[in-house]
């Protein structure tokens, strides 16, 4: 018996695609973008006390991380590809 076409490579080729796309937009704004306020400058202006929670890293700049993400697309991509086509 001949099973059923798996619809999982659209959504994998979706997703790859929206993890390149964002990561050219970082990549872009990090290469553009003037540096940006530190947040403990907004937290001092409202009084407000820091979390111990950071949501983003200083460690890591957006250029960096763009690019992570760029070859992250790029991998999922190329095993979405190459797993269709054993399947397939």
């Amino acid at each position: 018996m001949k099973r059923p076409a798996s619809n999982r490579a659209p959504v994998l080729y979706a997703i790859s695609a929206t993890c390149a796309a964002i990561g050219v937009l970082l990549w872009v704004r990090g290469r553009t973008a003037p540096p940006p306020m530190r947040y403990a400058d907004y937290l001092e202006a409202d009084s407000y006390t820091p979390s111990v929670w950071r949501v983003w890293s200083p460690a890591m700049p957006q250029e960096r991380l763009g690019w992570y993400l760029i070859a992250a697309g790029l991998v999922l991509a190329v095993a979405t590809l190459l797993a269709s086509a054993r399947r397939g």
